[in-house]
């Protein structure tokens, strides 16, 4: 994790291609991203966003996704010009520092611990999807019909009235028990992936995620454009305009949708793990290793500049197929869930979220659903537990607790592999609630944006090179984008903490 040295890794030299083709064939790291984005912020959390404010805070979250992309540019650029991994820059940036460590890498260890903790909601959520399409005991089964009548009576009150059964007055019937399926599956999912982990490398992991990504997004697509025939459920003009308006949702008793949305802003887009771990992904793909080691040369800042032209397309390509996945989720989540009154939480969460599919697809929609929550769920769970081995081995060596090599990573990387997803999943197995660990991890990741949109700002204004300056737009966007995650983690610090200092 290193600049490279060796003789091989300088017979990687290259330079950057300059044709359209021949950049989208170097596009990976940020495709990878996408596959751990759509997943737990756009599935779980941006659709419970939609269901408590309606149309409210569209606005909010197209802007959480595009604002993000100038820091995870200037993070990748850094390392991909130096070398150095992401935590590795953040640990000697100046300022107060523990035990020669920069305090917000620190902090960046208890984020990822709530992070461990979200995969153990991501693992849930796929155990719930399963144990509903192929229920192992009698108690699933009757779970899930239990489940389907109780969804069912509250779509066709909004169908038949207008009025969705919380405001009518009427109160859900009771659900039953799930039974040890969704557990049992869960546990599973996790061996499975362990092995998968152990076993795998850089270009199984990037065709993988792609696959799941793009299969996905378009039935959530076509999902969306198909409702739109649907006089009950449509998004009407009005209420795209309210959802552009950049207006707060009144208040709602019981409900704070504006909480909600500051915690699904650290995970919608590219949260903060995942600008932490995209430029580990950029040196795995090779995109330091083709510009070489950093010299005084005109040849080397040729490849420097085609590279850093490759590392953008990839960044912004991503940011498209996760804001346009992130959009259709939420819109989702408020035409059908908020106008039915449904909330997806606990361990009902994945079969309340399929009923967004039942307008279109009808007694097909579960099943659709439950292939594509699979999918997605799972793609977020590969690729974070993939992640999170490289990140976490790379902090050993930080925290001074295993010598670094490349040998000696890549053995730590496949042992951490191994493990994450059985943390993960025992993490769920103690607390059932996916919705909650997925908030709570938000809810950090929200803190720690301001952390390294300062990190990504330092990196701009120090080891430059004069031949290699962006442009001074881009330092415009790169400021208001920091100041856009300063406002969200302030605010979200405040609404958190303020009731505790009586503010």
């Amino acid at each position: 994790m290193s600049a490279p040295s060796t003789p091989a890794e300088k017979a990687s030299v290259r330079p950057a291609p300059t044709t359209l083709g021949g950049i989208l064939r170097e596009l990976g790291p940020g495709l990878i991203v996408a596959g751990a984005v759509v997943g737990s912020g756009e599935l779980i959390a941006t659709t419970a966003v939609g269901a408590e404010a309606g149309f409210w805070l569209l606005w909010l979250i197209i802007v959480g996704c595009v604002i993000k992309v100038f820091v995870q540019v200037e993070l990748g650029r850094y390392v991909i010009l130096t070398g150095n991994t992401t935590l590795r820059g953040v640990a000697r940036l100046p300022g107060w520092k523990i035990r020669g460590i920069h305090w917000i890498v620190w902090f960046w260890l208890a984020m990822f611990i709530t992070s461990t903790a979200q995969q153990g909601g991501i693992v849930g959520g796929v155990g719930q999807a399963l144990s509903i399409a192929v229920p192992l005991t009698e108690k699933g089964a009757a779970y899930n019909e239990s489940a389907e009548e109780r969804i069912q009576a509250q779509l066709e009150q909004v169908v038949e009235t207008g009025v969705a059964p919380v405001e009518a007055g009427i109160e859900p019937a009771p659900m039953l028990a799930p039974g040890p399926d969704p557990y049992i599956w869960a546990v599973v999912i996790a061996l499975l992936t362990s092995a998968v982990l152990f076993w795998g490398r850089y270009g199984f992991i990037e065709k993988t995620v792609t696959i799941l990504v793009a299969g996905f997004t378009l039935v959530t697509l076509v999902n969306l454009a198909l409702l739109q025939s649907n006089p009950d459920w449509a998004v009407k003009p009005e209420e795209w305009a309210q959802g552009l308006s950049f207006r707060v949702p009144p208040p709602v008793e019981g409900l704070n949708p504006v909480a909600t949305a500051l915690a699904t802003l650290g995970i919608i887009g590219v949260a903060a793990g995942e600008l932490v771990f995209y430029p580990y992904w950029c040196l795995e793909k090779g995109y330091a290793a083709h510009i070489g080691p950093r010299e005084d040369s005109d040849e080397w800042r040729e490849r420097a500049r085609g590279w850093l032209r490759v590392l953008r397309w990839d960044a912004w390509a991503s940011m498209g197929v996760y804001t346009v996945s992130t959009v259709g989720f939420y819109l989702l989540g408020a035409s059908v869930l908020g106008r039915a009154g449904l909330h997806p939480e606990g361990m009902d969460m994945i079969r309340t979220l399929a009923s967004m599919y039942e307008p279109v697809f009808n007694e097909t929609a579960v099943t659709l659903f439950l292939v594509a929550a699979v999918v997605i769920l799972y793609s977020t769970f590969f690729v974070t537990n993939a992640s999170k081995a490289r990140v976490f081995a790379d902090a050993l060596v930080i925290f001074g607790l295993r010598k670094a090599g490349s040998e000696n990573d890549r053995n730590w990387i496949r042992l951490l592999s191994l493990a994450f997803p059985i943390v993960s999943v025992v993490i769920f197995l103690l607390i059932p609630k996916p919705r909650e660990l997925v908030l709570v991890a938000g809810m950090m990741q929200a803190f720690l944006l301001p952390m390294l949109a300062f990190a990504a700002i330092w990196f701009r204004y120090h080891n430059r090179d004069p031949a290699l300056e962006p442009s001074l737009l881009w330092d415009i966007f790169l400021w208001i984008s920091g100041l856009g995650l300063l406002v969200a983690g302030g605010w979200m610090a405040l609404s958190k903490f303020g009731p505790l200092l009586g503010l």
